[in-house]
């Protein structure tokens, strides 16, 4: 498991590229990051939901409800323009840190 620092300081990258694949609700943005992770983000929907609010406020995504197969009602996120723009600087800034860590750890000798 990661560190709660780590994960919330990557939640909005991951947010925005997810969102990248489509339109999506808050549940699956929680199992399609477990997944990617393979089980090493685990987000609890009052972790993300603040995040999402946030993120609409802010006008990197948008929202509507909509009437899912099992007759319940779902808010669908998707990116928008803004959301697109704020994850080529966090795609930007994120390959920086990765690149100045790349360059500090010492790489696996192959045996």
């Amino acid at each position: 498991m990661l560190s709660k620092e780590l994960v919330a300081a990557s939640t909005v990258p991951l947010v925005l590229s997810v969102l990248t694949e489509g339109e999506s609700y808050g549940y699956a943005l929680i199992q399609r990051v477990q997944q990617l992770s393979d089980g090493q983000i685990q987000w609890t929907e009052g972790m993300l939901y603040p995040v999402l609010h946030w993120m609409e406020r802010e006008g990197l995504i948008e929202s509507e409800w909509r009437v899912a197969g099992s007759a319940r009602k779902r808010k669908y996120y998707r990116l928008r323009s803004k959301g697109r723009s704020a994850l080529n600087e966090e795609r930007r800034q994120w390959l920086t840190v990765h690149q100045t860590l790349t360059k500090l750890w010492p790489q696996p000798r192959l045996t």
